[in-house]
């Protein structure tokens, strides 16, 4: 570390998903690390050791860290120019026409700008749009910067975090060899596998990733409503084409491809191709389409109308307390016009997020149709008399609507 800088690293928008399982791991492996994020309640839980989100196996590490003084977290802007690497979580997002903005991250960083020097390493994290890694240097370098800049995507999953961080390769790209080799030195800490790209390389490779994912279950889904629709059972016919076969080994089963990453980055490789990324546009009809089928094929056989439907699961995958962009509120909006009164249930998802769910025990009993909605362990021994639409096959009896 630089006898300039009294921590190694400060992680921007540290209090999240991605920034602060990160921001633990480093400063458990060696780095002095401070998080920055402008909210003061996750602030304060981070630094009295609570983790504002449900990670597996980041708690223990989180209070290790905080009592050997090698982590802390902050909302003041200032403590950007205490560390050598500064590592920016911010990504880009879309709008509700599903256009990204590129200038999202050159703008939260503006109030950053006045602590950034010479002498640090500007590393970006989160998935940005093509180009965006450009425009953060040229709007650096517009303020009389020399700050060297990373792309260095992150590729973890969520409740994989504090394994897959050590685990996976990580994709380390710059436009100097002196940024590439620094930003190698810091995640090399982490894992001994550096993936050398060039900043659009890796832009694309990271969009390329998380649109390849949602292809393929667009595909799932697209040919699990051909089944179904013929009264077949995809998950039987699923198994049985990749069982011991394995150029299909890889064919998911069906259910709900949400998320925060999935459908919005490939909205940001569809609007980088002008939008002529018509595979991607497909994907997204049929991903986003499959709560209204669901909710189609349930008004085909009960008198939805006059029944009350639960919804089991409203986080967005198994095992998380995460809704965003959960396709079981798309669900669940569709419902409320279709059907006499839905109810929502989550094992995850506590009261503070999201105050009108109720105890499981309360939906089965008060509900007349069930929608296994996220896959949830803690569904696959469920009892019930109840007609249930489990397209993720939780109860092991098939997914035909």
């Amino acid at each position: 570390m630089s006898t300039n800088f009294d921590r190694d690293v400060v992680v921007i928008g540290g209090g999240g998903h991605v920034g602060l399982p990160l921001a633990i791991a480093l400063a458990d492996r060696g780095s002095k690390v401070v998080v920055y994020d402008v909210s003061e309640r996750a602030v304060a839980g981070i630094n009295a050791g609570v983790m504002p989100f449900s990670e597996p196996g980041a708690e223990p590490v989180l209070q290790k860290v905080l009592a050997n003084g090698m982590f802390t977290a902050s909302t003041d802007a200032s403590v950007v120019g205490t560390a050598e690497n500064v590592i920016v979580v911010i990504g880009t997002p879309v709008d509700e026409h599903l256009n990204p903005d590129p200038n999202a991250i050159p703008a939260a960083l503006e109030t950053c700008m006045p602590f950034f020097s010479d002498d640090q390493l500007l590393i970006l994290r989160s998935t940005v749009y093509p180009g965006v890694t450009a425009l953060v240097e040229r709007r650096l370098r517009e303020a009389g910067l020399a700050t060297e800049v990373a792309f260095c995507p992150e590729r973890i999953a969520e409740h994989k975090a504090m394994e897959e961080l050590f685990t996976l390769p990580q994709i380390v790209s710059s436009r100097t060899d002196t940024g590439r080799a620094r930003a190698s030195k810091l995640f090399r800490t982490l894992t001994d596998q550096i993936v050398d790209l060039e900043p659009e390389e890796a832009e694309l490779a990271k969009l390329f990733t998380n649109t390849w994912r949602y292809i393929k279950f667009a595909a799932a889904n697209q040919f699990y409503m051909m089944a179904n629709d013929r009264g077949l059972d995809f998950e039987k016919i699923r198994k049985g084409l990749t069982h011991d076969y394995p150029r299909a080994k890889d064919l998911p089963g069906p259910g709900f491809a949400a998320g925060p990453c999935l459908f919005k980055d490939t909205m940001q490789l569809a609007a980088f191709s002008d939008n002529k990324f018509s595979l991607g546009h497909s994907a997204m009809l049929v991903n986003e389409g499959l709560p209204l089928y669901i909710v189609t094929q349930l008004e085909k056989r009960f008198d939805l109308e006059n029944l009350t439907v639960g919804i089991l699961g409203m986080a967005f995958k198994a095992g998380s307390d995460d809704i965003r962009s959960s396709l079981s509120y798309k669900l669940r909006r569709v419902l409320k016009f279709r059907a006499k009164a839905v109810l929502g249930t989550d094992p995850y998802v506590t009261e503070e997020t999201d105050d009108t769910l109720l105890p499981l025990e309360s939906v089965l009993e008060k509900a007349d149709i069930l929608i296994i909605a996220t896959p949830h362990s803690e569904y696959r021994d469920l009892v019930t008399d109840k007609p249930v639409a489990d397209v993720w096959n939780m109860l092991g009896q098939g997914v035909v609507i």
